[in-house]
């Protein structure tokens, strides 16, 4: 971390989060007890142990585990992510938990491995993914939480549900798609809908390819076409789900790629700004202005050009060498990638997950790592819009932390800012890369911290420690920032055989190992 930048982060402890201001607003004064942004944590080690290592000051408990029933027709499903919370009561002690699923793990749901799934088993799958809305309360007298099973707020989204494209824009043919799929992070906007993003979308039914005049289509790794012929572009998008009513649509908006997150807030101008980045070697980091102030139907989606500090617009009515290129916009759109390097967009190491800092609204972005370039260990990359101003199209830009055994940590993924704006961060480390070679010394993925105030200030901390193949995903505080709800998402993942599963969490023993989320307190 750059002196200056680092001076700038620690000195930044006193403003309140504003991500989720209508809520915390309302937030009663209640006797004082610590939040887990007033804590100078020890920190741990690197860990290879299989199960959720904390450090000395914390402890966790189970909230809700893959095939959990939600109610008599639903159930929770696999490999969970993205987290986000809207508050039911003033107080903030209970709500709508939202879930991501991001992918299955065909071994692990069927309980074999086979290439010749039949379309029941595939039918398994595709309801194991997508998201899971959950009614969740905190029990006062243990403070910790628990999900109310047949609440009518409970529901799941899977590769299944029907969901429209917003404005009933038609793609090959149709207006209303089959399911939402690869829901890696995502994002909460200013009226309190969901947005869930659909990431590795090419998994499930491959992609179409544009080469040289030629229109080809990539067989995709789990060949749910066999029995669902659906095409790819009706997968890459974001997806707006209001907790509530459960209504759901798809956003043509904001571009088709491996969304990794839709991070939401307001420019000046009242318009609504969403930051997303595409979360593949050497692809882009984008955002988008809406129209309107309250709804993302239509605007404008641009790409950053870091070299010049330019926000990039990907709109054949503004950039007139896009108007050449494609006959409508939703074609343009359907084709973003194609469009942003035309656009000259800088390739990045696998943008992932964003966050805006609460007090100087800098823009954090985490940058995975590029194998192939030999980036193993990635960074995070802070953007700091002219005037402080989402709506800005010009940008200065930073490297904030960068990842490797000096900085403590390797391969950073999902952020999160705390009510003192400490920055949280979980690492991503493959699990088939976990404890070979570059990553040897990192052990097991983790939780860490970087504290504004105390004796670490400035850095990095690890906090936790997933259990075997696992990362840790979608952190997310509770409105009184007592709680940090967390995802382990596909614990034992590497595993072939069932008399020989790599990680037995949450169980032990000999047990298969689940997914599930997770609820972090204090002792």
């Amino acid at each position: 971390m750059k002196r200056r930048s680092f001076l700038k982060f620690i000195s930044a402890t006193t403003a309140v989060s504003v991500l989720d201001t209508g809520f915390t607003a309302e937030l009663p004064k209640l006797k004082h007890s610590p939040c887990l942004s007033e804590i100078d944590y020890e920190g741990i080690s690197f860990s290879n142990e299989d199960n959720v290592v904390l450090t000395k000051e914390l402890k966790h408990d189970l909230l809700i585990k893959w095939q959990d029933v939600l109610t008599d027709k639903e159930s929770f499903g696999f490999n969970n992510d993205y987290i986000n919370f809207v508050p039911l009561t003033k107080n903030g002690n209970e709500g709508i938990l939202w879930v991501n699923h991001e992918s299955p793990d065909r071994f692990m749901i069927l309980d074999k491995m086979t290439d010749t799934p039949t379309k029941e088993e595939v039918e398994k799958e595709m309801y194991s993914v997508g998201g899971a809305l959950v009614h969740i309360k905190k029990d006062l007298t243990t403070n910790t939480w628990a999900y109310i099973k047949n609440s009518p707020y409970n529901r799941r989204f899977s590769a299944l549900t029907l969901i429209p494209f917003a404005n009933n824009v038609e793609i090959l043919g149709t207006n209303i798609v089959m399911g939402t799929l690869g829901n890696c992070a995502g994002g909460k906007t200013p009226w309190n809908t969901i947005l869930t993003c659909e990431e590795n979308y090419d998994m499930f039914y491959g992609e179409t390819v544009y080469k040289e005049g030629m229109v080809t289509r990539t067989k995709s790794e789990f060949g749910w076409e066999k029995f669902y012929d659906n095409p790819p572009e009706h997968y890459g998008w974001v997806v707006e789900i209001n907790p509530i009513s459960g209504e759901a649509k798809k956003h043509i908006s904001m571009g088709r790629m491996a969304h990794e997150c839709a991070t939401t807030t307001r420019a000046k101008n009242g318009k609504v700004v969403v930051y997303t980045g595409d979360d593949t070697n050497d692809e882009h980091l984008y955002k988008f202005i809406s129209d309107a102030e309250d709804n993302l139907d239509t605007g404008v989606l641009y790409v950053a050009n870091l070299e010049s500090g330019d926000w990039v617009p990907l709109d054949k009515d503004i950039n007139m060498e896009l108007s050449k290129l494609y006959r409508s916009q939703v074609e343009l759109l359907i084709q973003t990638r194609i469009a942003a390097k035309i656009a000259k967009a800088t390739p990045l190491a696998r943008p992932e997950d964003i966050e805006i800092h609460p007090l100087t609204r800098d823009v954090y972005i985490t940058l995975t790592n590029n194998k192939p370039k030999g980036n193993y260990h990635g960074s995070i990359l802070k953007i700091m819009e002219e005037n402080a101003d989402a709506g800005s199209l010009k940008f200065n830009h930073e490297y904030f932390l960068t990842g490797g055994e000096e900085s403590g940590f390797s391969c950073p993924d999902n952020l999160a800012f705390d009510n003192k704006n400490n920055l949280w961060f979980t690492s991503d480390i493959a699990a088939g890369s976990q404890k070979k070679k570059q990553y040897e010394h990192f052990k097991n993925n983790g939780l860490f911290m970087v504290p504004v105030s105390g004796k670490n200030a400035g850095k990095v901390v690890q906090i936790a420690s997933a259990p075997n193949a696992a990362e840790f995903t979608g952190p997310y505080f509770s409105p009184d920032f007592k709680t940090l709800f967390l995802s382990v998402q596909h614990p034992g993942e590497t595993s072939k055989d069932k008399d020989n599963f790599i990680s037995h969490w949450p169980n032990g023993g000999t047990s298969k190992p689940i997914p599930a989320v997770i609820q972090i307190s204090l002792k």
